[in-house]
């Protein structure tokens, strides 16, 4: 295949500008620093490779720091691209070096841990799929939540360059889709999607291996931590509510990683009846994550919101200051008339 635009369909006009004026800016940069969000993900950790991968065919220095490290099941996908852990102290000289940062999967700055003020030093660009809250750190930038993916942003800024993805952009690009729509299994995948797909299918990626790097494992400690979680699960009695609350020790009792947690929300999402899964999880006495998971109609990033958090209309997240039980009780408290609304309405 000559070029991806002859599989998949235009990328709209207002995204292609956006994606220009970033190009524009990458293409005059020397040496540029990728980051993402705390506890990086598939889609932001694929969408970064790729985009690196293309800096360094240009000519420019790419070096990958994370605020977190990245999860070992998703290590595969930086065996091509230098990466590192800002904490580390080999990441002070890319960062001081680095006359661009390029911050990819997110938009808020608390979620780039010390990172931040690196970006509004230096400036650079941002490509984020979530929906905008304040403004951007740092122009260029796209926040385009229409994009199933950050990684079908990059996709698109790849595809300027009017040539071929290579296989490793490729194995990325496909990583980072393919997480953030659940495989192609949520609401957020489109025809379009399945348009990219082909494309990176045809660029090399082997979907068969490609599932058993991401999911096809399971180390004992998970497998003792989703018997825990599924022993957890709680339904509401007064809303089509499900969800699994696990304490700081949770890791610890099971030999579990944190990276095991991933994933883990889905088992009250997909219990029959349920139109809000969540996932609670203690990271300390004082310090609850939560996870949030729609079925159907009900926005939960207006409650991650309210609670501090934010994300999509059907996933989202929040990390809230108070012990397991009491967010427990506040967040069904905010949570239960939305879903009882919707309930109502058929």
């Amino acid at each position: 295949m000559s070029s991806t635009r002859v599989a998949v369909p235009e990328m709209g006009r207002a995204r292609a500008a956006k994606l220009e004026a970033i190009r524009r800016r990458l293409r005059e940069a020397s040496s540029v620093v990728l980051t993402t969000h705390v506890n990086p993900d598939g889609d932001g950790i694929g969408s970064m490779v790729a985009l690196a991968s293309r800096l360094m065919r240009q000519g420019a220095e790419a070096t990958i720091i994370t605020p977190s490290r990245v999860p070992e099941s998703l290590r595969f996908l930086l065996t091509d691209v230098p990466a590192l852990v800002a904490e580390d102290p080999s990441a002070a000289d890319p960062l001081n070096g680095a006359d661009t940062i390029a911050i990819l999967d997110t938009a808020e700055p608390k979620r780039l841990g010390r990172l931040p003020d690196h970006a509004l030093r230096t400036g650079g660009v941002l490509i984020d799929h979530h929906p905008p809250v304040g403004p951007p750190l740092v122009e260029p930038a796209i926040r385009d939540p229409s994009a199933c993916a950050t990684g079908e942003l990059v996709f698109d800024l790849l595809s300027l360059d009017d040539e071929p993805v290579t296989a490793v952009e490729a194995r990325a690009l496909y990583a980072a889709i393919a997480t953030d729509t659940g495989s192609f299994r949520f609401s957020n995948t489109v025809s379009r999607t399945h348009a990219i797909a082909s494309v990176l299918l045809d660029s090399g990626v082997d979907p068969g291996a490609m599932y058993r790097a991401l999911y096809g494992v399971y180390s004992r400690g998970r497998l003792a931590l989703i018997r825990l979680a599924i022993e957890r699960l709680e339904v509401d009695p007064r809303a089509p509510i499900a969800w699994i609350s696990l304490d700081h020790r949770a890791l610890s009792r099971t030999g579990a990683r944190g990276e095991d947690m991933e994933g883990l929300v889905e088992f009250p999402r997909r219990l029959e009846g349920i139109e809000v899964g969540l996932m609670f999880r203690g990271l300390s006495r004082a310090r609850t994550k939560v996870s949030f998971r729609s079925n159907g109609e009900v926005d939960v990033s207006e409650v991650a919101q309210l609670l501090g958090g934010g994300g999509h209309t059907k996933a989202s997240g929040a990390l809230i200051e108070l012990d397991l039980e009491e967010t427990v009780r506040v967040v069904l408290d905010e949570l239960r008339p939305l879903v009882e609304k919707v309930a109502a309405s058929g």
